[in-house]
């Protein structure tokens, strides 16, 4: 008796004068008939002066606010499934997400984040899951690159994913198989070009002020994440800040014949006691990455598994891994999985491979910002290759491989709460 009567003044306090009012229910169950539009429809509204509520773990994270007939309209039209409730159901269903008793929890979600995508300008031939996955849920997004980012323009955006970019000024180490190829030798001349114009003697370095400023960008505060190469190769260049560990097809000089006893790994975010790959024949950077040849699974068996948090006590991790299901189809990508042995003892683990000391998504604090890696290319497309077309996202409207990537752009939307990592 005495839990009831709590759970519903907390209801009471949490709703506060809303509580009388209808409100609108976004289930992100199986139910819902398009989850990535949803993320879309609660992300605009909130922009546009609504705050919200994140249901952590109830019906696979939906989401609550107060019915306007903007909402309504928004969610029609992208054929995004909505429910709507009186006051006293809302508050009900307030109480049942707070009680003490549930692995359950309510976020107040108050301001959404402006979201920069670091990409180069010109076209590249492979898509990015994440500029895929903005453009169909309808969010705003603007570009940069590194003339935007070595001018100090992160610092007019609160969220930064990192294209699958190659921060070691290696050009995705695909010389091996595409040196002959047009669009390869039109990238090598473009990034050369902009290199000598910022004053760099080589990409390599000019990719490494680049990170820096990327790191420093999540020090004061910023939110990052970054899929595939953009992952390791970032923190590659973190810990080879003062060491040359390109070979010379790329940058015209050999590779520092001291290279791997030089790497400071105190300098990187999730990554520690890795080798690189100073071959230019072989396509991989690190061994942080767990190549294809050491996977050895069928597709119809890879999967990877979403760890489940406390919503009340760890509410950041909880919130980047809401979903429908627990467990993911795998995919592959340049970087397709992250050995466990090298992910940093202080990083929290999102999700892995049963039994394969695999981790695919993963999470850390840097200084008063965080940092989200997710390995693979495409959640939707299992092995995507050089010059295959875009995934259309209207044939995966529930695709839970896409929701991880939109969970991280509503968290720094979330009002500010003790985090427990």
């Amino acid at each position: 008796m005495i839990k009831t009567i709590y759970s519903w003044l907390l209801a009471l306090i949490l709703f506060g004068t809303v509580s009388a009012q209808q409100q609108i229910l976004i289930p992100m169950d199986a139910s819902q008939t398009d989850h990535l539009k949803a993320y879309g429809v609660i992300f605009n509204h909130i922009s546009d002066g609504y705050p919200s509520k994140w249901l952590l773990n109830y019906r696979g994270g939906s989401f609550m606010t107060v019915v306007n007939n903007d909402i309504e309209r928004k969610a029609r039209l992208r054929n995004v499934s909505y429910e709507i409730v009186s006051g006293g159901e809302a508050a009900s269903i307030v109480a049942t997400v707070e009680s003490p008793g549930s692995n359950t929890s309510v976020v107040n979600l108050e301001k959404t984040p402006k979201i920069a995508v670091y990409t180069p300008n010109q076209a590249l031939p492979w898509d990015d899951a994440v500029t895929l996955a903005l453009t169909y849920a309808e969010v705003e997004y603007d570009k940069v690159w590194d003339v935007e980012v070595l001018e100090g323009k992160l610092s007019e955006y609160d969220w930064l994913h990192l294209h699958h970019e190659d921060f070691t000024g290696q050009y995705g180490k695909f010389w091996a198989r595409y040196q002959n190829m047009p669009w390869y030798i039109t990238q090598v001349r473009q990034m050369e070009a902009m290199a000598s114009e910022l004053g760099f003697s080589k990409v390599s370095e000019q990719k490494k002020a680049v990170a820096r400023e990327i790191k420093s960008y999540v020090g004061n505060g910023g939110f990052l994440f970054s899929m595939c190469s953009g992952t390791d190769t970032f923190d590659i260049a973190l810990a080879a800040e003062n060491v040359d560990i390109v070979p010379s097809q790329f940058d015209g000089d050999p590779v520092d014949p001291n290279a791997q006893n030089l790497l400071d790994y105190s300098k990187t975010f999730a990554f520690t006691d890795f080798s690189v790959e100073l071959s230019p024949y072989q396509y991989e950077h690190a061994n942080i990455d767990v190549p294809v040849a050491i996977r050895e699974i069928d597709q119809s068996l890879d999967f990877f598994t979403l760890f489940e948090f406390s919503a009340k006590w760890d509410p950041v991790p909880t919130m980047l891994t809401q979903n429908h299901v627990s467990s993911v189809r795998g995919f592959y990508g340049q970087t397709t999985a992250f050995r466990a042995e090298r992910v940093k003892s202080s990083v929290v683990v999102l999700a892995e491979s049963p039994g394969r000391e695999q981790v695919k998504y993963l999470h850390g604090n840097y200084g008063n910002g965080t940092f989200t890696f997710y390995a693979g290319h495409d959640p939707e497309d299992y092995t995507h290759m050089v010059n295959d077309p875009p995934t259309d996202l209207a044939l995966h409207p529930n695709s839970p491989g896409y929701r991880l990537i939109l969970n991280n752009i509503l968290f720094p939307a979330a009002k500010k709460q003790k985090r427990k990592t």
